[in-house]
């Protein structure tokens, strides 16, 4: 019987496929050496090093002198001029936004507070006159804004564009957020979990960079999950996976935002640790409560301390699931430190199944407040076409 040969495919694109493999690992990362790319892409150095001459001198790439390990070594990120992208962050009271290149170089952000109960329409019109500004005070034109990333506190529905269930952002409820902002704006808006998003940052730019397995929870007026397997994030079948802070950890427990009963976030969320502390603080936020703890205030580090053993016990429940090398915890409440971190780790540490020696380290977040926001930017870079095809037909 004759053996077929499989017909390799043609030298024109075999360039073309290591060319986007080398544009894939520089979006993801920023800029690397070259020799770092050559690691990344397994493309040999010659190989790293022709593409790179080839892409830079049609102003796709740029390179730079630089110092690695003591000494010099060319680093490569994408140019500057290809254009530029735009991250948002809804949080609960606060909106950011970021402008960048796709080098991830923020050019200029910008941040404000939002009533409690703000609507999608108000605040998307808000962010279509805040990009204007931003973009005068750059001298570019919205013309160059190649895409927009959008971070929100809720579940997205990626399927339907919406969020995926009623009563968690009130006056966001069937709104095609996608859709509704780039209308606004003009530019492809994308669109995500601000959790999801702040573990892409950690993973790219923070406390997770280098782990394939890692969970960054964002703890604040809510709290969720951003699921990093196997270098990805995970976000389920329809875009709604980590909803952390809807575990439910009382049976017949306080009814939850969700309409659920007896959720993580109901006890040990912001509004449940301030509605604790009203008798003894008066009007207050959450921040105002880190900041007394850290001073010393007792009846405000038990209650840091009592949220944290919760998040804790529902973490190892995460650990026993997912085994992940690396918890990393940010969000408004992350600022606590080890006020959070300490009684965090010794609920974990009860109740994860696996040794000591297996155990995954729990860390503070890097990226602080702006984690989501930057995240999104570099979700943008990600669904950013680059074109690398230097043939003329």
């Amino acid at each position: 019987m004759a053996i077929q040969r499989r017909t390799p495919g043609s030298q024109t694109s075999l360039r073309e496929a290591n060319r986007a493999r080398i544009i894939d690992v520089i979006k993801k990362y920023g800029g690397l050496t070259q020799v770092e790319l050559a690691g990344a892409t397994g493309l040999s150095p010659a190989t790293v090093s022709n593409i790179v001459k080839e892409l830079s001198s049609s102003g796709v790439l740029h390179t730079a002198q630089s110092i690695r390990s003591g000494r010099r070594a060319q680093r490569v990120t994408l140019a500057h001029t290809l254009g530029l992208v735009v991250g948002v962050h809804f949080s609960a009271r606060h909106m950011r936004i970021a402008l960048a290149d796709v080098a991830h170089t923020v050019v200029t952000e910008n941040h404000m507070p939002l009533a409690r109960d703000h609507r999608a329409d108000n605040e998307l019109d808000r962010v279509s006159l805040l990009l204007a500004d931003m973009l005068e005070s750059v001298e570019a034109s919205r013309d160059e804004v190649l895409a927009v990333g959008l971070a929100i506190p809720a579940p997205y529905d990626r399927g339907s564009g919406t969020i995926a269930r009623r009563g968690i952002m009130r006056g966001w409820d069937g709104v095609e957020i996608a859709d509704s902002l780039a209308r606004r704006l003009g530019r492809p808006v994308y669109v995500d979990n601000a959790a999801n998003l702040a573990a892409l940052a950690e993973a790219r730019l923070g406390a997770a960079r280098g782990k394939r397995n890692a969970v960054t929870l964002d703890i604040g007026d809510g709290i969720g999950a951003g699921l990093l397997l196997n270098g990805q994030v995970f976000r389920g079948n329809h875009g709604v996976a980590g909803e952390f802070g809807h575990f439910t950890v009382r049976e017949n427990g306080a009814l939850c935002r969700c309409g659920n009963r007896g959720c993580l976030e109901t006890v040990a969320a912001g509004p449940a640790i301030v509605d604790g502390l009203r008798d003894h603080l008066g009007s207050l936020n959450l921040g105002d409560v880190v900041v007394q703890a850290m001073t010393g205030d007792a009846r405000c580090i038990r209650a840091i301390a009592e949220a944290g053993k919760h998040i804790g016990l529902a973490t190892a429940n995460l650990c026993n699931l997912l085994d992940p090398e690396r918890i990393v915890v940010g969000g408004e409440l992350a600022r606590a430190g080890e006020l959070l971190l300490g009684p965090m780790r010794h609920a974990v540490e009860r109740s994860v199944i696996v040794g000591e020696e297996l155990m995954p380290d729990i860390v503070q977040a890097q990226l602080g407040v702006r984690a989501a926001t930057l995240g999104a930017v570099a979700y943008a870079i990600d669904c950013v076409s680059i074109d690398t095809d230097l043939d003329t037909p």
